[in-house]
């Protein structure tokens, strides 16, 4: 995984996200316009799933899955199909990849279109909106006769992403969380040997490093125009980030106002640079120089500073869970999940290749071959992960990982919060008065989905 890959993947998709109503209003006036012919071709669509079974049952006809894998996984699924199409003769699979840049608009041109894939890696933050779409096949009675898809072996938060008023619509793929990376180094010279558990030990480390570290130099590195940091934080709190069933903001509850204040705590007191990812080309160069020493980030930054520190910091640097309010904190589900479009014609073929692809051993060699972090707790046996002093912090935070809120407008959400978090470093906002216009901006964003839901209620 080559430079920004991760953090721009973030990135694009919120800038490629369309808004839901929109699709939902077009999808609406096309069934009003030609429910007949939507019937119609609903009824051949079930015809030719029927009549073209999985080879070994009704008929031996051959099945092409078509399967969309997003990113540079898509890469490194291929060499794990020949033994799968080994297991299942008369089943192939056919790859179409798919960048993150393309891969929002490209999924909902697919679905007005009736052109969706049988399978794809969904993002967990996007399950809602497919959801929503009613585009997605619950999984629920797969797993139920599943010998291989064991909820309980799958860390809790993550498994939760994709669960929706009930029903189970993915199967985790691979997981990503966010927590500390830091000089371990550079705290011993602060006078610690531990990284911190609680936010005020955090704060007395902060305090100490920037001050051993003197000017032009920080303790930590909390880019402006990143949300997964400020998120991960306010997920610790107990109060959830939108109340009312999804319905409005609550962001001015007292946790997200904690969090928020020792947000920018860290700006106002120098412990952290007010900076923008822009403005700061080469991270990997900067915390081996020594300019931050703590890092809020993601799995794949372990191999990125592995590559590029040089070898003399190969033993300066290292992984913790994230601090929490009064604790160890929790962090933020992320990853992709396996999903069955519901217009799929092969679904019970589509299921047992996420059966295969979610088999431990198979889970291993992916890892192996990506650097993704498995969702099941038993491929963390493997001693490659078990064994990785930097690979340790995630499996422990993984047990502690929430989903972010599961509507369809998240993303757009998350992006207004980091936004007016900005701001209210700047100064052009307080604590209160910020999360106060933010929970106004957010009802805004929300108004459309309180019209359905209340609607639905009423009819």
């Amino acid at each position: 995984m080559a430079g920004w890959k991760r953090p721009l993947r973030v990135r694009a998709r919120l800038e490629d996200s369309k808004p839901l109503s929109g699709l939902i209003d077009r999808r609406r006036l096309l069934a009003g316009a030609g429910a007949a012919w939507v019937a119609a071709g609903l009824g051949a669509r079930i015809a030719q799933a029927d009549d073209a079974t999985v080879a070994g049952t009704k008929s031996a006809r051959p099945v092409q899955l078509r399967c969309w894998f997003m990113g540079h996984e898509a890469e490194f699924v291929a060499p794990l199909l020949p033994e799968f199409e080994r297991r299942n003769p008369g089943i192939t699979v056919a790859i179409q990849q798919v960048p993150w840049t393309a891969a929002h608009e490209k999924l909902l041109t697919a679905f007005a279109a009736d052109g969706l894939p049988d399978l794809c890696n969904l993002g967990n933050t996007w399950i809602p909106e497919f959801a929503a779409l009613n585009a997605l096949e619950p999984l629920d009675a797969y797993i139920a006769a599943s010998q291989v898809v064991a909820p309980l072996d799958y860390f809790p938060g993550i498994w939760d992403t994709n669960r929706m008023d009930g029903a189970v619509l993915g199967i985790p793929w691979y997981v990503d969380t966010r927590l500390l990376f830091y000089r371990r180094d550079l705290l011993a010279q602060a006078g610690f040997d531990h990284p911190p558990s609680t936010w005020n030990e955090w704060a007395r480390m902060l305090a100490a490093v920037k001050t051993n570290a003197g000017p032009g130099r920080y303790a930590t590195l909390l880019p402006l125009n990143e949300f997964p940091p400020l998120l991960a934080l306010a997920l610790q709190q107990a109060e959830p980030l939108l109340r009312d069933g999804g319905r409005r903001g609550n962001f001015s509850n007292d946790g997200f106002r904690r969090t928020l204040s020792f947000y920018v705590e860290m700006f106002r007191r120098g412990w952290a640079p007010m900076l923008t990812y822009s403005q700061i080309p080469n991270p990997w160069a900067e915390f081996g120089r020594g300019f931050f020493t703590f890092y809020i980030s993601g799995p794949w930054n372990i191999e990125e500073f592995q590559h590029r520190l040089p070898a003399e910091l190969s033993h300066a640097w290292t992984t913790a869970p994230l601090p929490g309010p009064d604790g160890p904190g929790a962090s933020s589900a992320g990853g992709t999940s396996l999903v069955i479009f519901r217009f799929a014609r092969h679904k019970d073929a589509v299921w047992r290749l996420i059966e295969y692809l979610s088999e431990p051993a198979t889970q291993i060699r992916f890892h192996q071959l990506t650097g993704d972090l498995p969702p099941r707790r038993s491929a963390w046996r493997d001693p490659q992960l078990s064994a990785n002093e930097y690979a340790k912090a995630f499996r422990e935070q993984l047990e502690r990982v929430k989903p972010t809120p599961k509507v369809p407008e998240w993303e757009n959400i998350v992006n207004q919060m980091q936004e007016m978090a900005a701001q209210v470093v700047a100064g052009r906002f307080s604590v209160d008065a910020g999360t106060q216009e933010l929970d106004r901006r957010v009802d805004a964003t929300l108004e459309k989905r309180r019209w359905m839901l209340d609607r639905r209620h009423t009819v």
